[in-house]
């Protein structure tokens, strides 16, 4: 679709300051109407920022520029009725619930409304659908889409198209206001080199047509206007001392747990004094290893019948008094033998290991 003519770029001290420092600082540009400018570097170079600031979507901080005849920052409405944006992601990104078709006349409308002249909307309405279905046959013409190419014709979901289809897609909603300068970012994102050779043949179809076109990419390619951005160089970081590595430390052992009770291992000493003395081996085994149960038996043994009289209630002889004294000390040694009666009685504070050696003493006796 032919302009009346494209919109001459002169730029002078340009520069932008952010909260973090310049974005881009001393931009000198001159370029005639109708030409093909390539902003090229790095990401994060400031790339995006200029091309926003040249169509009137951003206030510089110092220098001014001129776009057909009206210089920012004072004249930036200006600016931003005669420019255009193509595809700038984050700014005016395609609807990905639309249709092809939907898309187009969303466009259309969204232009006619606010951008297009007020004596536009008094027209009939037969006469402005007329008008709005030529013009967005004029922008596909211009972008090189079909919609008839695609794999559900105008029905076809944004979403369902390619990359380069996506492109010429934002190119023609674009156009359809008639820009004299038409602005797009990150045109080499995402594309193979067939395809952006081709989508910069498109830019230059449109450029030869009369309106300027503004490109940002990484690397631009013979033949256009090269607007370069360098990255602001990052002072260098001294690297953080890596931190010392932790002594080795050994775990204490902690407390023995010996029969649910729990407390460190005790001392010789303390065993001994658990144990309490040790045994006289010349001793009977009515020695010390007996308990006071033992004792109590025995003397209850003696009591059951009456004192000092035998079977038939008469004085007890001498055999039958020595078989009652031997047959107490055969249950007493068979009792303390098997353990039904522990010597020792373990607490709290006393070490298990030294009863056992005290019960052992004792059954050895």
């Amino acid at each position: 679709m032919d302009s009346p003519h494209g919109a001459a770029v002169k730029a002078e001290g340009f520069g932008l300051k952010g909260p973090r420092g310049w974005v881009f600082r001393g931009v000198d540009l001159h370029a005639a109407p109708g030409s093909l400018i390539a902003l090229e570097g790095p990401s994060g170079s400031g790339r995006t920022c200029l091309l926003l600031a040249l169509t009137g979507r951003m206030k510089p901080t110092e220098g001014h520029a001129e776009i057909g005849r009206h210089r920012l920052p004072k004249k930036m409405a200006s600016v931003r009725r005669i420019s255009a944006l193509g595809p700038v992601p984050g700014v005016n990104d395609l609807d990905q619930a639309l249709t092809v078709a939907e898309q187009l006349r969303e466009g259309a409308l969204l232009q006619r409304r606010y951008d297009g002249p007020l004596r536009a909307l008094l027209r009939p309405r037969g006469e402005r659908r007329a008008s709005t279905e030529a013009r967005i046959a004029a922008a596909l013409a211009a972008v090189g889409l079909d919609p008839a190419t695609l794999p559900k014709g105008s029905r076809t979901s944004v979403r369902d198209l390619e990359r380069l289809e996506s492109v010429r897609l934002s190119l023609a909603v674009a156009l359809l206001g008639n820009p004299r300068l038409l602005a797009l970012d990150d045109l080499d994102l995402k594309l193979s080199d067939a395809e952006r050779a081709e989508a910069w043949a498109l830019l230059r179809s449109i450029a030869d047509r009369g309106t300027t076109v503004l490109a940002v990419c990484s690397e631009a390619p013979e033949g256009v206007t090269v607007l370069r951005t360098v990255a602001p160089g990052a002072p260098a970081t001294a690297a953080a001392p890596a931190a010392p590595a932790r002594p080795a430390v050994a775990r204490e052992a902690g407390p023995k747990i010996t029969w649910g009770l729990s407390g460190g291992p005790a001392s010789p000493a303390d065993a001994d004094a658990a144990a309490g003395p040790a045994p006289d081996n010349d001793t009977d085994g009515t020695t010390a290893g007996t308990t006071d149960g033992t004792t109590d038996r025995t003397a209850k043994g003696t009591t059951r019948g009456e004192p000092g009289t035998g079977e038939d209630g008469g004085a007890p002889d001498a055999s039958t008094a020595e078989k009652t004294a031997a047959g107490k000390k055969a249950a007493t040694a068979e009792k303390t033998a098997a353990g039904t009666e522990p010597t020792t009685k373990t607490t709290d504070d006393e070490d298990p290991k030294g009863a056992d050696d005290a019960l052992a003493e004792t059954g050895r006796a």
